[in-house]
């Protein structure tokens, strides 16, 4: 069994936010608090340790607590550059990763990672929904969600690699890897926010 001490919690908070007019996205307002602290607060009961990927800005987010690093590669590289600067600085044997723009992902987000890791006897695990729009919802292919993801940190290495050969797919670099896909029913829970319009969609849905 997995304990949540030996898991360490990853806000990937470093976009551009080029979708929003290149604001912060972390740092926009929802109910009255930034984004990056929704995600911070319900990410933190489900894990032993909290950090944060940030680009700009990095006092505000600093003022919310936890440890905050920047990506080690250049130009906003995108998630799998957040992804490295988390396992470079992971202590823990485990790391998980959720996005800034998503405060209402599921309280047992993380504990139904690490049983179907553990369970699968794979290296990485990530969050996976069905279209409940489709005719069939139950028969709608998964949809997976990457950045909702716990990885071993052992990977760094492979990701480093990865990285180093100027990659940056998550798809591909995950396919390299023992990899389960874990199905969670409301997929509304990992609605996120790319767009004004999306952030005022999640203010009106609680």
């Amino acid at each position: 069994m997995i304990e949540t001490q030996d898991i360490t919690g990853l806000i990937l908070a470093g976009g551009r936010g080029s979708r929003m007019g290149g604001v912060d996205k972390g740092l926009q307002k929802h109910h009255g608090m930034p984004m990056a602290m929704h995600a911070l607060l319900r990410l933190a009961p489900q894990v032993g340790q909290l950090m944060i990927n940030a680009n700009r800005n990095l006092g505000a987010y600093e003022s919310m607590g936890v440890p905050v690093w920047p990506d080690s590669l250049p130009d906003y590289a995108g998630p799998l550059a957040g992804f490295l600067t988390g396992l470079e600085h992971c202590e823990t044997p485990y790391l998980v990763t959720v996005p800034c723009d998503s405060p209402r992902f599921p309280t047992d987000l993380v504990q139904r990672l690490a049983h179907a890791l553990e369970a699968a006897g794979a290296e990485i695990a990530m969050a996976a929904t069905r279209d409940v729009a489709a005719v069939d919802a139950a028969g709608a292919p998964l949809q997976v969600q990457p950045v909702f993801c716990l990885m071993k940190t052992e990977l760094i290495e492979s990701l480093v690699r990865y990285t180093q050969s100027g990659q940056r797919k998550i798809d591909r670099w995950t396919a390299l890897h023992r990899c389960v896909e874990v199905p969670f029913d409301d997929a509304q829970a990992f609605a996120n926010a790319n767009t004004t319009d999306e952030l005022r969609e999640l203010e009106r849905h609680g």
